[in-house]
């Protein structure tokens, strides 16, 4: 055999390695085209007398080709129907969580801070007695009654252990150990307790100390003050 000379060019230098099928199909892929080619082969008279070759040996190529065909596409099926139960789980569980205005039409008053020489620690949305008001995020119902100064409230602890407060209600329409979601009806405004008039006075606390609601709701996707909600948000560090 002929050593190569350094001096030759190198036939292979600058091919491309051509792409491996994937594993689940590459066996029939690959029988396949092995038979396809022998039954051209022989059809086209590549062989010496194609009237020499066995009809059985034919029937059995054909069947051989036949079944590999029906591998790979069965291979092909298990394939999408995986990426799509993929992409579905997938979709579920990237589902964020909703993050809402507590009410609609309102006019916002009082905002956090001092007042008539006092900490306010919420935030008031005038809005007329009766109005609707929902769950600004899902959570669990820790406090459904009266409660002193803030008259008839809701307090609805979230999963991250914040908690919001709806004070001055009319009526309420959720009771203690309730699950209730974003956008779910928590009460009706009101005037109860030490109130100024029908409004809906929204506070929220971190870890037991109050928060300025208006930066910290806007972290979630929801401007209290220009009454913007972005319908959903990923849940922001306390």
């Amino acid at each position: 055999m002929r050593q190569r000379l350094s001096s030759e060019p190198d036939r292979y230098r600058g091919r491309r390695r051509v792409p491996t099928p994937p594993r689940s199909r590459y066996a029939a892929v690959v029988t396949t085209a092995f038979v396809g080619a022998g039954i051209v082969a022989i059809g086209a008279g590549a062989l010496p007398d194609a009237k020499s070759v066995s009809p059985s040996v034919l029937d059995e190529l054909k069947a051989a080709s036949t079944i590999n065909q029906d591998a790979a596409a069965r291979a092909d099926a298990d394939d999408r129907a995986s990426r799509d139960s993929d992409r579905a789980g997938a979709d579920e569980s990237a589902e964020p969580e909703a993050w809402l205005l507590p009410l609609q039409g309102y006019e916002f008053k009082s905002p956090y801070g001092m007042r008539w020489g006092k900490m306010h620690t919420g935030v008031d949305l005038v809005a007329p007695e009766g109005t609707p008001y929902v769950a600004i995020h899902s959570g669990t119902v820790t406090k459904a009654g009266w409660f002193g100064g803030y008259g008839y409230t809701v307090i609805v602890q979230h999963a991250d252990g914040a908690e919001a407060i709806y004070g001055h209600s009319s009526a309420l329409s959720v009771k203690e150990g309730q699950q209730v979601k974003a956008g779910d009806q928590l009460g009706l405004v009101g005037n109860t307790g030490h109130s100024y008039g029908p409004h809906l006075h929204l506070e929220v606390h971190v870890k037991g100390e109050p928060r300025d609601p208006v930066p910290w709701l806007k972290k979630h996707g929801v401007d209290i003050q220009l009454q913007v909600e972005a319908y959903y948000s990923e849940v922001a560090a306390p």
